[in-house]
């Protein structure tokens, strides 16, 4: 057809081929099945999916399908499934994407088509990167690099290198992502790859944005700097320019190069709000918080975060939330901080779940899809002989147990991953709001020595003189003076007493932050759950001097048997101590409850993660319990260094 012809053409303008795509899918009405019709169906829906332009997507689709399948147009099939799952992937249907990626996968495969092969792994492990599923979207990737690094089209090598790249970031393996990053660039340099969205700025982005989460920002200044000297870049790709120019800005701060900032922020964020580039914004937003924290200016800090807060409610993506919400947590006072930070924890946690959900089901739309495929090989080979299905079966068993097994190691995997950045976050909260107790600690001690040299050390300076003066004369003037001089001393020795009691009460009022989180852990504990819980914390544990992983996992253990007790227990009375000495601490869980059989293989996946958690400290945990007498549960962590805990005087 000639109208489907035009959508090809380069040199036509995007109006008149949606108008030609629009034309083709009214023609096609028309016209029987035909190699024609087919074709021009494909063409329609190629450019709808890379324009983004789906008008009647769904007929252009479905037809394309069934006359593909009518004629046993294996290609076209492959084509369609493929346009299919392009379609949903840019409408974040990642999902059902992945499933039609895989259906077109295997017709390629059959086919021989080792670019049709190639570009859906691309796209499966471009679907599989979006849906947070990193793991399997770098084997995934790695497969599409082997076949496309063999054809002619060199932006798509560059292409897969760059998502590997991105793919190894998330994963923590950033000299991976930079030997990925920096191939891509030798692509681009060596082929003269480029066109207007300047894939050689992105690769130098990409680059510097590697060693900027290696925190090497002296390097990662180096390649922003490369990159924008491509002055075209503010024009054809603002959104990447502000992103160079933000990146490059943070990197200054992290070295306290302050010479061109806060300028380059603020640049940033007016081109990103002038274009609603809003996820730009909240990025910029967040830096310049940043920025104005660290030069004591917490008026300008906190207006930057409110804003990000603000268009965070706006994207509603929860990457944008999320680092709105920590930079919030870090500016704020106290109060608004710690209620920052629960909302961080508990909408990471939800996020969390999430992923793990949608990492099960691409596992089981996988695994569905080969069970499919295989139902179709035993209709088609129905005929064949029994000893031949017999070992069919028995090789199908096999692969199946291997599938589930590997799906198991690499969930494992995922949840460890998954912990580990939990962990990480807690830590960072519970240090935030630890330099702001510290801060206070600080202004008040100011104040107390203030008061000390300015009230208490002026007075009895000047009492001595006066006593010298009248050391030489006995008259009742002179007696009474003195009496006057004595009950001044007495007023000092009150004043001095009570700067005293305020320096004590200050030891009392500023517990640190992990008590603090684990006092209101056991306080929710009681106000949500009918057992009666009693519980001490020992004042002498010096918490700041104990290493920072004890702690957290310490919270998460007394957090893990509180939620046992409150699922399985039954249990009337609860009682929870925490201690320590100068070699170990120690967590002791009890309750009244129905108990269980200690020597029962099969433990629970609550009851492994504290096991877990206590070898992770090198501690060692002991559970004593019986039907219906209750459950003790004691732990004991030895500290990793010496005079980590400090007796208060």
């Amino acid at each position: 057809m000639l109208y489907s012809k035009l959508l090809s053409d380069d040199k036509k303008s995007f109006e008149l081929k949606t108008a030609a795509s629009k034309k083709t899918i009214e023609l096609a009405e028309k016209k029987e099945n035909s190699q024609a019709k087919r074709d021009a169906l494909l063409n329609v829906i190629t450019f709808q999916v890379l324009n983004q332009d789906y008008y009647r997507f769904d007929y252009a689709y479905k037809t394309l399908l069934e006359n593909a399948i009518s004629a046993k147009d294996s290609l076209n099939i492959a084509n369609a499934y493929r346009y299919k799952a392009s379609y949903l992937k840019n409408n974040a249907v990642y999902d059902s994407a992945f499933y039609f990626y895989g259906k077109s996968e295997e017709l390629y495969k059959n086919l021989n088509d080792d670019e049709g092969y190639g570009n859906v792994l691309l796209n499966k492990s471009t679907t599989q990167y979006f849906a947070n599923d990193f793991l399997r979207a770098d084997v995934t990737g790695v497969r599409a690099y082997n076949i496309l690094k063999n054809l002619d089209d060199k932006y798509k090598i560059y292409i897969i290198l760059t998502i590997l790249g991105n793919i190894n970031n998330e994963l923590s393996d950033y000299d991976k992502a930079l030997d990925y990053h920096k191939k891509a660039l030798e692509i681009i340099d060596k082929y003269d790859v480029d066109n207007d969205q300047h894939p050689r700025a992105t690769a130098l982005n990409n680059i510097g944005h590697t060693y900027k989460l290696q925190k090497n920002y002296k390097e990662a200044i180096n390649y922003f700097n490369l990159a924008l000297e491509n002055k075209k870049l503010v024009n054809d790709t603002p959104d990447l320019y502000v992103l160079l120019l933000d990146n490059l800005a943070y990197c200054k701060l992290k070295i306290k190069d302050y010479s061109s900032l806060p300028g380059m922020f603020l640049e940033s964020l007016k081109i990103s709000d002038s274009l609603k580039l809003y996820s730009n914004s909240i990025y910029s937003l967040n830096h310049l918080s940043e920025f104005y924290a660290e030069k004591n200016d917490l008026e300008n800090a906190r207006k930057c975060s409110e804003r990000a807060m603000k268009l965070a409610e706006i994207t509603k993506l929860p990457v944008d939330i999320l680092s709105a919400l920590k930079q919030s947590s870090l500016v704020f006072p106290s109060d608004e901080a710690k209620k920052y930070s629960q909302d961080y924890i508990r909408i990471n946690d939800s996020l969390q779940q999430k992923e793990r959900k949608s990492q099960e089901k691409f596992a089981r739309i996988s695994l569905e899809t080969d069970e499919i495929i295989q139902e179709k090989d035993v209709l088609e080979d129905r005929n064949r002989k029994l000893l031949y299905i017999f070992v069919t079966t028995i090789i199908l068993t096999s692969l199946l147990f291997v599938v589930r097994a590997q799906r198991a190691r690499t969930r494992e995997l995922l949840y460890k991953q998954a912990q580990q950045k939990a962990n990480e976050d807690i830590f960072n909260l519970m240090m935030s709001q630890q330099s702001i107790i510290d801060e206070s600690r600080d202004k008040e001690k100011k104040r107390l020595a203030q008061d000390l040299h300015d009230g208490v050390l002026g007075r009895m300076f000047g009492l001595r003189l006066n006593l010298d003066s009248l050391n030489n004369n006995n008259d009742d003037e002179t007696v009474k003076r003195r009496f006057e001089l004595l009950n001044e001393l007495k007023t000092i020795e009150q004043d001095i007493r009570e700067i005293s009691h305020d320096l004590n009460r200050e030891k009392q009022v500023l517990i640190n932050n992990f008590v603090s989180i684990v006092h209101n852990l056991l306080e929710e504990q009681r106000a949500s759950y009918q057992a009666n819980l009693k519980y001490t914390i020992d004042n002498h544990v010096n918490w700041d001097k104990v290493n920072n992983a004890i702690k957290i996992n310490m919270y998460r253990i007394l957090q893990e048997g509180l939620q046992n007790i409150n699922k399985y227990a039954n249990a009337s009375n609860i009682s929870v101590e925490i201690k320590g000495d100068k070699e170990n601490l120690y967590l002791k869980i009890k309750d009244d409850g129905i108990g269980f059989d200690v020597n029962k293989k099969s433990k629970g996946i609550g009851m492994q993660n504290m096991i877990s958690r206590t070898h992770d400290c090198q501690g060692i945990i002991d559970i004593n319990s019986k039907k219906d007498n209750g459950t003790q549960i004691v732990i004991t962590i030895p500290l990793q260094t010496k005079q980590l805990i400090v007796e208060e005087a």
